[in-house]
């Protein structure tokens, strides 16, 4: 992030005018919110709906959480000297719920399938079990409208991410490991999502970057695409899952949800170069930035000619130690011990094409 702010405050540097930050592909929400404490106003956008719900939380939610409709069923809200502190106050709550043998456990845990050895090990049965139990609370608050849409989202983005500190995974949710890892056995706990507070609209949407593309209007544009051939929907058809709740049709030993809709051509070789210079030439920013290691689909060379259509380009590039989720099969494939990371930019002409 320090290198993404180095970057951004060079290339603008001496510009007053810069206010509006819009992250195309937010995933996480990490750069969103970062920008968003530097005062910006903030547009985040992705494709997949646990990274929408976790952005509308962080960048969507600027203002302190009340809580007002369920003074009745957590009378200990009333009792908070602090209205910052009642988010947390709530998350006590919910963490108090006995477990449920509900969607999360009956098909991502071993629960009732210890004589089969064939089960999903995802979470353990106590973490699956309350998981169930607090996703359906948080549901029942939000249709009988004790819960506002700011409330709701600030507690689903809790539960998402506890719940994924405790997955018994690698890294993603591509697949599971035989045994319940260390951190996997630890007990789930609801610690309150961080609130970034800043004065402004921000703007969450939930859409194809393209698509949504031809509607902006932003200062500076900010885009983290995928580098691979990797589908982000399959890495994490879990999280989706969770954030949805709809007890999907699961298929195959990793219990992937249908997601055909969420393939991104970014991860396509033949398709990733005509649809990232679609987005470039249609959207109406000022600045535009784009991460990219060396190793992605995409050709140094081909983004600097795409990008260059648009104005004064440049480039800044530094290294980094490569993450390695599983250092042992990892290293059968890959021998490099860095990747080099890329901030591709430019400040573009006053006209689109």
């Amino acid at each position: 992030m320090p290198f993404l702010e180095q970057c951004v405050d060079k290339v603008t540097a001496g510009d007053n005018q810069v206010k509006s930050f819009c992250d195309l592909f937010a995933g996480t929400g990490a750069v969103g919110k970062f920008f968003k404490s530097k005062g910006y106003q903030v547009t985040a956008n992705d494709l997949q709906y646990y990274s929408y719900v976790l952005n509308r939380h962080y960048i969507g939610n600027h203002t302190v959480l009340k809580f007002k409709g369920l003074e009745d069923e957590i009378p200990a809200i009333k009792d908070v000297l602090f209205e910052e502190m009642k988010g947390a106050k709530v998350c006590e709550w919910l963490d108090l719920l006995e477990p449920v043998e509900g969607f999360i456990f009956q098909n991502y845990c071993k629960g009732h399938h210890r004589d089969n050895e064939d089960f999903r090990l995802y979470f353990s049965d106590k973490n699956g079990g309350k998981c169930d139990a607090i996703r359906m609370k948080i549901e029942e608050w939000r249709k009988e409208g004790k819960v506002n849409e700011d409330e709701y989202f600030f507690l689903l983005a809790t539960l998402i991410e506890n719940i994924d500190k405790v997955a018994n995974t690698a890294s993603v949710y591509g697949a599971f490991l035989k045994k319940i890892k260390k951190s996997a056995a630890k007990s789930m706990v609801m610690k309150p999502a961080e609130m970034v507070y800043n004065n402004q609209e921000h703007y969450v949407f939930n859409e194809d970057a393209n698509e949504l593309a031809k509607r902006l209007h932003t200062d500076i544009l900010y885009m983290d695409p995928p580098y691979n051939h990797r589908q982000y929907s399959g890495n994490y058809h879990l999280l989706e899952t969770i954030a949805r709740y709809d007890c999907p049709e699961i298929t195959g030993k990793t219990g992937m949800r249908k997601c055909d809709d969420q393939k991104s051509d970014y991860c396509s070789r033949s398709k990733v170069k005509e649809v990232f210079r679609n987005l470039i030439e249609t959207v109406d920013a000022r600045y535009i930035f784009l991460s990219y290691n060396n190793e992605g689909l995409m050709s140094f060379d081909d983004i600097r000619e795409v990008m260059s259509e648009r104005g004064e380009y440049g480039c800044f590039e530094q290294k980094y130690n490569r993450f390695k989720a599983d250092k042992e099969s990892e290293s059968r494939h890959i021998t490099a011990d860095f990747t080099k990371e890329y901030v591709h930019y430019v400040k573009c002409n006053c006209s689109k094409s």
